[in-house]
Parts: structure tokens; C-alpha cells; sequence
């Protein structure tokens, strides 16, 4: 008895709820087709109309459905199934429609898209590519048009010179296709706007991820950062990689290749020394030298050419773990990136400040009512309860899935691995059936292109060097005799198409050379098979010293392995076939998930400080922009500072305190008068108060009804200064904190502790530094009358 199928099943009763409505729905297609275009497009105002009056979007569902599939009839030609209506009432409920590849997805978030956006306040549909945003919002446009909403597209192309008014149109479209990363880097810059004419974002409302595995779970580890002002820059990055590799691994360092840790030995720190010249390696004074060389001792060995990260136009680009892409515009933090420039011979770019931070677990639970759509969400179905509030339901597929998955062929050796699997290859070709090998990085995909070189095998290649013809590629990939050799398909939202006469030889065979970090995107590389009821295979290849198994196989299969690498004839390969590798491979998967569960739950955790702080700041930015805060109280701000000053200080003298007048008050102070006590602080303090106030009141008079405009810029300049600090301080300290679980201490609760810490000393910061802009700055007006402000 299949899952959905069962009476006792969850799904089985909600499916029963959705097919009810479905009915309501499709009762009404008869009365919508016999509309003529414009009294369709009048459904549009009407709906409207009636929300406006008191009615819920809820109850114009079953009317606002009917009236979408009619509009994709006419526009498109296509008429939503039974499966696609169940998957968009779904999406609408703010929950995870498992749908599988092939099965329509695009065309089912038109209906709760069109739904969303009769309020007002839009609706988005957020995908994993440029690509896919732009050919979604043109192929799915048309029927929005008819029923007179606007689209907007939220990616540009790299020629484009964007500007505000270009995004304010994007994002006050009532329909807007976009891509997660352009999303987060516009919701950042957004708000480090100085002024209201340079926001351009509403409040956000509803929003479909598509992918929403590969979105929400793979990608939420790594935050969007924006960086900004340089540090000053390093001299370190080409010693310390030099010395790194007089070093050999088990003498000099140690690396702990599951658990993804390098350290220095005793023997390496001695070497240290003496290649160094530096006494005590590990003292305070050789801080940065210490920190160089483990950067180096990372990039070297944590950071894999072809797997993390790829060379492209002499530039180190990272590579998107999930499907393979280059991200664009993203480096690692903390000097990683610069030490694996480094190891690679490119040029060191500049190591930057993070300037703006946020997770995407953090921008997506901003929006009030979320949903998502993936053909792999239900085995994480947890986690996105966990995380985001919403249940996976799985939508049955339009025609029976016929596609065969084979069991495992696991194999002792790699070399094995290979031989076998291009066997299989070189049978199937023979006989002119589609395959697609996926492999799980950059460099094994162009081994595999090489070796089916040697044998002859035209092919395609398709990875992170060979990204712009990706469409192209993969729609091509189910014709008569087609090979396609690919890296890690999630995402990639272009459907296999068979050919003529593919469907005679078995249709298309998916071949996997490994098993990847998690089952979701095994499943989604089966799913290129076998969709809409066309026939096809898949069949896995894997290793003992596949990394899954390596990393999370257990001391026993490295033992096996060692004991019997030197008995393997590779070229007669032959599968290990007991139940206990093929249990040591699946619980090494599981190990796998669970690890980057975990890790995805310690990033929300950490990022639970920076949400607290960012709300704060972004909000208060906000009211100062809008001219709603509640304004600066400037004496209290001095009186605070000058507190600050006085206590700072154990012993006072009148350097100290001519100092302090210079940096925050004053550059036109003489000396000081007959009647003050330098040795008595509150003298000196009421003095400061009285200057400070001389000073205000003097800028006050000077600009008249400017003044607040000049106040509100100050505490604008001082908001951001410290932010940017803040910001790139926690960014440290969240690689800091994470070492610290090495000391036996709970990283996260040390992570909060030192993030209050630093709150509050940017709080402080904030007022200092008001203080300071409005007294020190000049100001003044150049012949047009417009204000000029030069800050100290």
C-alpha cells in the first residue's frame, strides 16, 4: 500500500480536504470560459473590490483559481491539472508543496501568486537563478497580463546600469520574480540608504521559494554579507603559505578529515619558530603571524580546486555546494578567500570589513506568510517545521511514475568506481539511449569528460566553467544518443525532454558517480527520470573512498579498505555486495544530514544576536529617515559621553582633558579659565557641558530650519559607523566562539555573552559619535543655497 495511498496516512486526509476544493474549482471552468477576455481581466478589479469591502483572500480562492487557469488556457495553451491546483491551495496555505521534477511547478505558483498580489501588497516568487527568474517572469507574465497585474523582475544583467527608480518599479510590481541572493543583497543595501528617495523595497508580504530545499536548508549556512572598507591589508598571506608547504601532513600538522579541523604539532610550532625567527610562537605579539599561518593550514587542506571553489578569469570563485553554480560576488570571511588566492598563485584580493550581514533563514522569516515548492522536501520535513513553520505535503505525480531506481553498486576503489560506471556508459551509448552522469564536483566531472574523450563519446559538459549554455544543455539532454555529463542537478529547473524513439530504448538513464551529502539531492538527480510517466533508470555508483564514506563511514570500512586496496584489480571491477556496506552507506548519509542539520541550527542560533541588533538598528534608521524617531537629546548624549570620560580615567591631567575637548567638542580651544579646578572632575565636567552647549546652541542659530536636517545626517553617520564595526566584529566572533567548543564550552552561549557585550558598547558608540558630528563637523552653504557638511 503506497503513503499516499493509506487511510491511516496525514496525507491521504489533507489530500482528501485539498481534492474538495479542487472540485469547487473546477466546477467553475465552464462559467469562466464562456467570459470574453475583458470580462475575465474585470475579475481582477472585482476581486479587489470585494477585499476592500471585508472579505478574506481566503474565501476568493476557489473564484481567483478558476479565473487563473482560464487565463493560462488562453495565453498559454495549458491548462493547470488536478496535481498542479492541489500544489498552488498548498502554497497558498503558506506550507511545502513536494512536487516532482517535470511536473509543472512554474505554472501552479501563477495561481497563489495571482491570489497573494490582489492585496496590495505583492506577492514574490524567489528562485536559485537569474535564468530561471527572467524566463519565469516572461513565460508566466502573459497571464498576469490578461489579468491586468504587473510583473517585476528583481535580477538585471550585468551590462545594466541599475538604478532606484528601476527597483522601486521591480519591487512595487504586484508580481515579482527574483532570486534569493538578489533578494538578501537588496534588503542590505536597502537599509544603508541615507535618505527616503533612496528606498526603494515595500514591506515584505508573501513569497514562493522554488527549490525550497536547496534555498532554505543547503544555502542557510553561508550569510549574504555586504562588504565594504578594506582592512588594512596583509603582507603575511605569501610567508605563511610558503611555510605551509615545507610542512608534511602527520609530522608537521595534523588533519582531521571527517571532523574538518588542521592544527600544528609540537614538531610544527618548533618549525615555526625557527622558520620564523619568533620565540614562543603561539605569544600574544605574534597574533597575526599565528593567525596567517592557520589560515594557510586551511585553504591548503579544507579547500579542495574543483569541489569548493573554482579559478575563472584569474579569480577564485566559490562554488554553490547544491547545484554546482559559481556565486557570484561571494567570498569566504575572515582572510580564507585571500589564503586560497594564495595557494592558487592569483592575485591576493583585498581583505574587506563586512558592512551588512543576514542569514537567509533570517530574510525569509520576515515574510508573514512563506511557502515553497521542492520534488525532495518530505524526509526534512522537521526542520523546515522547526525552522520555518511549514509542513511538507507531497502532491502525487500527474501520470505513475515508471522510472526503476537500482540499488547501489558499491565498489572497494575509486579507479573500480569509474571503470565500472563508463562501462555502463559505453553499453547504453552503443545503443543510442540519453544518459546524464552526474558526478559530485567540478574535477570529477572533467576526469569523466576526458576518460569518455579517450573512448570516443561526444558529449556535453555542464559545470561551473560551461554555466551560460545550461538550459540549452539540459533540454538537449534526452535525445537520441545524447551524453551529459553534469555536477549536482538541484535547481537547475529545465525538464529532460525525450526525444523520438528514446522512449523504445528505455528512456533516460541517470547515472550517479556518487552518493551526495544528503538523500535530497540523490532524489533530485533520480527525478531527472522518469518525468510525467516517461520510462527511464537510475543507478548509483560509490566508493570507499567516496567522501561521504570517508568522513562519515566508520573506522571499520577504513580498516576494510586499507587491508584489501592492494588485492583490487581495476580492471575487472568487482561491487562489494554485503548488507553491511550498503548499511555503512546509508548510515554515512544520515551522518551526513544530521551534521549539516546541526551546523544549520548553530548558524540560526548564532545569528539570533545579529537579528536582535540588526531589527534595532534598521528600525531606528527607518524612524530617523521618516522623521518619526523620537529625535536626539543632545545634552544628554554630551552628558553621557563626558560620564564616559571621567570614569574612563584613573588619573586626570589637563593633556587628558585638552585632548578630549579637541577630539569632541572644540578645535577653537584657547585654555582654560582662572576659575576652574583641574583637580576636581566635577568642575571639569560642568566646564565640558558649558562648551559643549556653547557649541550646539552657536550650530543651532547658524542653520535654523536646516538644523534637524543636519541632525538627522549626523545620527545617520554615526548609526552606520558603528554598525559596520559591529557587524564585522560579530563576523569574527562567530569563527572565534566556534573554536571555543574545542575548550569545552557552549559555543553559542559564548557567542551571545560577548555579542551583548559589544551591543552595548556600540550603543555607546552611536552617542559618542553623535556628539562628536554635530559638534566638530563645518557646516555651510555654498551659492546655490544647499547645505554643506564636512564631518571631522
Amino acid at each position: 500500500m503506497g503513503f499516499l495511498k493509506s487511510p491511516f496516512s496525514l496525507d491521504f486526509y489533507r489530500l482528501k480536504k485539498l481534492k474538495k476544493i479542487y472540485r469547487q474549482i473546477d466546477a467553475l471552468k465552464d462559467e469562466m470560459a464562456a467570459l470574453t477576455d475583458q470580462e475575465l481581466s474585470q475579475k481582477t478589479s472585482f476581486f479587489k473590490q470585494r477585499l476592500a469591502k471585508g472579505e478574506t483572500v481566503d474565501s476568493l480562492l476557489v473564484e481567483a483559481y478558476a479565473v487563473v487557469r482560464e487565463a493560462s488556457r488562453r495565453v498559454l495553451g495549458l491548462f493547470p491539472y488536478q496535481v498542479q491546483v492541489l500544489g498552488a491551495i498548498v502554497l497558498h496555505q503558506g506550507n511545502l508543496a513536494e512536487m516532482k521534477t517535470g511536473e509543472g511547478k512554474t505554472l501552479t505558483a501563477t495561481m497563489p501568486l495571482y491570489l497573494n498580489a490582489l492585496s496590495g501588497k505583492g506577492a514574490m516568487l524567489i528562485t536559485t537563478s537569474a535564468y530561471l527568474a527572467q524566463r519565469d517572469a516572461e513565460e508566466m507574465g502573459a497571464i498576469f497580463n490578461l489579468l491586468g497585474m504587473t510583473v517585476g523582475v528583481g535580477v538585471f544583467d550585468s551590462k545594466t546600469d541599475v538604478t532606484v527608480e528601476m527597483k522601486r518599479k521591480v519591487y512595487h510590481s504586484d508580481i515579482i520574480y527574483t532570486t534569493n541572493s538578489a533578494l538578501g543583497f537588496d534588503y542590505l543595501f536597502e537599509n544603508l540608504a541615507v535618505h527616503r528617495s533612496q528606498k526603494y523595497m515595500r514591506s515584505f508580504h508573501y513569497a514562493i521559494i522554488d527549490e525550497a530545499d536547496a534555498v532554505l536548508l543547503d544555502t542557510a549556512q553561508t550569510p549574504l554579507v555586504i562588504s565594504g572598507s578594506p582592512r588594512v591589508q596583509s603582507n603575511l598571506y605569501w610567508v605563511a603559505d610558503n611555510f605551509i608547504l615545507s610542512l608534511k601532513q602527520g609530522e608537521g600538522y595534523y588533519y582531521d578529515r571527517e571532523r574538518g579541523e588542521v592544527w600544528l604539532t609540537q614538531k610544527g610550532m618548533d618549525e615555526a619558530e625557527r622558520y620564523f625567527r619568533q620565540q614562543g610562537f603561539y605569544s600574544l605579539s605574534n597574533q597575526e603571524l599565528v593567525r596567517h599561518v592557520n589560515l594557510a593550514l586551511q585553504a591548503h587542506k579544507l579547500f579542495t580546486l574543483g569541489k569548493q571553489y573554482v579559478i575563472e578569469d584569474g579569480e577564485v570563485k566559490l562554488l554553490d555546494q547544491t547545484d554546482g553554480r559559481t556565486l557570484k560576488g561571494t567570498k569566504i570571511q575572515g582572510g580564507v578567500h585571500q589564503a586560497i588566492e594564495q595557494k592558487e598563485g592569483v592575485k591576493v584580493t583585498p581583505e574587506m570589513r563586512a558592512m551588512a550581514s543576514i542569514t537567509y533563514q533570517n530574510l525569509f522569516l520576515m515574510f508573514p506568510t512563506l511557502a515553497g515548492m521542492t520534488g525532495t522536501g518530505k524526509s526534512a520535513e522537521a526542520e523546515f517545521i522547526q525552522t520555518y513553520n511549514m509542513e511538507v505535503v507531497q502532491i502525487p505525480t500527474n501520470k505513475p511514475v515508471i522510472r526503476k531506481d537500482y540499488p547501489d553498486l558499491i565498489y572497494t576503489s575509486i579507479p573500480e568506481k569509474i571503470r565500472a560506471s563508463l562501462d555502463m556508459v559505453k553499453k547504453l551509448h552503443k545503443k543510442g539511449q540519453p544518459i546524464l552522469l552526474v558526478t559530485g564536483s567540478v574535477k570529477m566531472s572533467e576526469l569523466y569528460s576526458e576518460l569518455l574523450l579517450l573512448e570516443g563519446i561526444p558529449h556535453s559538459l555542464l559545470n561551473a566553467y560551461h554555466a551560460a549554455k545550461e538550459a540549452q544543455m539540459i533540454a538537449e539532454a534526452g535525445q537520441l544518443g545524447a551524453v551529459t555529463v553534469a555536477t549536482n542537478m538541484a535547481g537547475r529547473g529545465t525538464d529532460i525532454k525525450l526525444g523520438p524513439g528514446v522512449e523504445e530504448l528505455g528512456g533516460l538513464a541517470v547515472i550517479g558517480t556518487e552518493r551526495m551529502k544528503s538523500d535530497r539531492a540523490d532524489l533530485q538527480m533520480r527525478g531527472r527520470s522518469g518525468r510525467q510517466g516517461d520510462p527511464g533508470f537510475s543507478q548509483f555508483f560509490v566508493s570507499l573512498e567516496d567522501d561521504i564514506v570517508i568522513e562519515h563511514g566508520g573506522k571499520w570500512v577504513s580498516d576494510y579498505f586499507r587491508k584489501h586496496r592492494d588485492l583490487i584489480d581495476e580492471n575487472n571491477p568487482r561491487p562489494l555486495t554485503q548488507k553491511r556496506f550498503r548499511r555503512a552507506l546509508r548510515r554515512a548519509q544520515q551522518a551526513s544530514s544530521g551534521a549539516a542539520q546541526q551546523s544549520r541550527g548553530m548558524t540560526l542560533q548564532f545569528d539570533e544576536s545579529v537579528k536582535v541588533q540588526r531589527d534595532y538598528i534598521y528600525k531606528e534608521r527607518n524612524a530617523i529617515i521618516d522623521g518619526s524617531s523620537q529625535g536626539v537629546d543632545i545634552l544628554q548624549f554630551a552628558q553621557d559621553l563626558v560620564d564616559w570620560f571621567l570614569k574612563s580615567k584613573k588619573t586626570l591631567d589637563q593633556h587628558d582633558v585638552e585632548r578630549f575637548i579637541l577630539d569632541y567638542i572644540t578645535y577653537d580651544f584657547q585654555d582654560f579659565p582662572d576659575d576652574i579646578d583641574l583637580d576636581n572632575r566635577d568642575s571639569i565636567g560642568q566646564f565640558m557641558m558649558k562648551l559643549i552647549t556653547k557649541e550646539w546652541e552657536r550650530k543651532k542659530r547658524f542653520l535654523k530650519k536646516d538644523y534637524l536636517d543636519f541632525e538627522r545626517i549626523a545620527l545617520l553617520k554615526a548609526i552606520d559607523e558603528s554598525w559596520v564595526e559591529e557587524v564585522d566584529y560579530l563576523q569574527q566572533l562567530r569563527v572565534i566562539a566556534g573554536a571555543r567548543q574545542t575548550a569545552q564550552r557552549n559555543p553559542v552561549f559564548e557567542y551571545h555573552k560577548e555579542a551583548y557585550r559589544s551591543y552595548q558598547a556600540m550603543k555607546r558608540n552611536i552617542r559618542h559619535l553623535t556628539v562628536q558630528y554635530l559638534l566638530l563637523s563645518q557646516v555651510s552653504y555654498n551659492a546655490e543655497g544647499e547645505l554643506q557638511i564636512y564631518f571631522a
